[in-house]
């Protein structure tokens, strides 16, 4: 695959591991990132770092953006639809943004697949993410490494469009976990017991859920090594509100003015974990 070279841009805590994982599959990265120091690291992989998103795109056979949101997207869409590339997105925008997208890439031209992934920085340093792509179903195969390097699933959802609305599904289902599990352990020390506790009465049973230990574990310990920030869980819980056309998504709003009430206190650059201080 040393043929095929593939632009990222956006190297967060996402589009930095997942470029590495690219690299390791030996397929040919250039890399921008809004702020250049945070690419760097990736020229010790082999990726050229470039300057601006037009440098990363000439030339390439791909450009997978993994950016904060729609309208950082949206700041680099003229370098992306001039490239002629295939249009890899997998930032998380929401459903108005996507059909932007979709419909500026279908008038210039350029083939578009709307790749929202699941997973957060573990599985993306270990390529395992779980990738929701919908497009055109021509390009299925053409995607195929480059989904096979950064993921340990690929469903092909729908036309482009379906990968978006699936991964906020996905979504609300972590994030009123998590809130959930905030609002547990904050009930347990309320209530004078050791929050340890309701992960061991969980265990091991049909109530259990890995990701409530993990997070849970965080939250009793007040250390939160940053996964996926408490900014970006705010987001993303509006575009699922967004999104939901009058359906009564109680636990999300919860969770919503959680995480709010949790970045103002200082906790937006944290893990979403944080949001145990919005519940407080």
């Amino acid at each position: 695959m040393a043929d095929v070279t593939v632009a990222v841009l956006g190297t967060g805590i996402m589009g930095l591991p997942m470029a590495v994982s690219l690299r390791r599959a030996g397929l040919r990265v250039r890399a921008w990132n809004r702020t250049t120091e945070k690419a760097r690291p990736l020229a010790e992989h082999g990726a050229e770092v470039c300057d601006s998103p037009g440098q990363a795109v000439a030339g390439a056979d791909f450009v997978l953006t993994m950016l904060a949101d729609g309208p950082a997207v949206d700041q680099v869409r003229e370098a992306v639809l001039g490239s002629g590339a295939v249009w890899i997105q997998s930032s998380t925008v929401g459903v108005p943004w996507t059909g932007r997208f979709a419909e500026a890439a279908g008038e210039a031209g350029v083939p578009f697949v709307d790749a929202p992934v699941l997973g957060t920085k573990q599985p993306a340093e270990q390529g395992t993410l779980v990738v929701l792509a919908s497009g055109p179903e021509e390009l299925r195969e053409r995607c195929a490494p480059i989904f096979d390097a950064i993921g340990g699933r690929t469903l092909w959802v729908g036309p482009a469009g379906a990968g978006s609305r699936l991964k906020l599904v996905a979504n609300a289902w972590v994030l009123a976990l998590t809130n959930a599990t905030a609002e547990s352990v904050v009930l347990a020390e309320t209530l004078d017991l050791d929050p340890r506790l309701f992960l061991d009465v969980i265990g091991g049973g049909s109530l259990d859920v890995p990701y409530a230990h993990l997070k849970g574990g965080a939250m009793i310990s007040r250390e939160f090594p940053l996964s996926f920030a408490t900014k970006h869980a705010l987001k993303d819980a509006k575009l699922v509100l967004e999104a939901a056309d009058g359906a009564d998504l109680a636990g999300i709003r919860a969770a919503s003015a959680h995480l709010e009430k949790a970045a103002k206190a200082g906790h937006g650059e944290e893990d979403m974990a944080a949001v145990y201080f919005g519940v407080r």
